[in-house]
C-alpha cells in the first residue's frame, strides 16, 4: 500500500475515533456509540449534522452526502432545553427552492388544474361526511347526558363508558372537521 493512502486511512480512523469521543461527552456514551458505528458504516469523513431528528447527514469520502438514522437517540438530543429549562424550538431552515432535474417530466397546468380541482371534491366530500358523522355523534352525545339503558341503569360502569366512547366519537370528528376545514382554506 502506497504510503499516502496509509496515511489518510490513519487520519480517516483518527477522525472516527476523536468524533466518537466528542459525541460520547456530548450526546451519552450509548447514542454515541450507535451515532458512530452509523457514522462508520455511512463511510462519513466529517462529524453528522442532524437534519431532522434522529436524521443525520454527512459527506463521505467521495463528496457525495450521507443520511442515516439513529433510532436509539435520546429525547435530550431531539428536544433539546433552553437555560430557563423550556423546550428549545430550532429556528426553521432556510428554504431555497431548486431547479428540477432534467429529465423530470413536466405537468402542464390544465391538466394540474384537473388535478386540483378533483382534489378539492374529493375533500369537500371528505368534509361533508365527517360533518354528518360530526352531527349524529352529537346527537348521541346529547350534550353529555344520554339516555341510560336498563343494563346501564343496573351497571353505572357501563354507561360511563359508553359516554366516554361517545365523547371521543365527538372530539373525533371535531378534529376530522377542523383538519379537512384548514386543508381547503375555510374558516372553522
Amino acid at each position: 500500500m502506497p504510503t499516502h493512502a496509509l496515511a489518510a486511512r490513519r487520519r480517516r480512523s483518527a477522525r472516527c475515533w476523536c468524533l466518537a469521543g466528542t459525541l460520547a461527552l456530548a450526546f451519552g456514551a450509548a447514542d454515541a456509540q450507535n451515532l458512530s458505528t452509523k457514522t462508520k458504516e455511512s463511510g462519513c469523513i466529517d462529524k453528522p449534522k442532524v437534519v431532522v431528528g434522529a436524521t443525520y447527514r454527512c459527506t463521505t469520502s467521495s463528496g457525495a452526502a450521507a443520511y442515516f438514522n439513529v433510532p436509539e437517540a435520546s429525547e435530550e438530543r431531539s428536544a433539546p432545553r433552553s437555560s430557563n429549562g423550556r423546550t428549545a424550538v430550532p429556528a426553521p431552515a432556510p428554504v431555497t427552492s431548486q431547479p428540477a432535474p432534467p429529465g423530470l417530466p413536466r405537468v402542464d397546468s390544465v391538466t394540474q388544474k384537473g388535478r386540483d380541482d378533483l382534489r378539492r371534491k374529493v375533500l369537500q366530500d371528505e368534509l361533508a361526511t365527517e360533518e354528518k358523522l360530526l352531527l349524529e355523534s352529537r346527537t348521541a352525545f346529547s350534550n353529555g347526558a344520554p339516555a341510560a339503558s336498563a343494563d346501564e341503569q343496573k351497571d353505572p360502569q357501563r354507561y360511563a363508558d359508553r359516554i366516554a366512547k361517545l365523547r371521543q366519537a365527538v372530539q373525533l370528528h371535531e378534529r376530522n372537521v377542523d383538519a379537512l376545514r384548514r386543508e381547503l382554506g375555510l374558516p372553522r
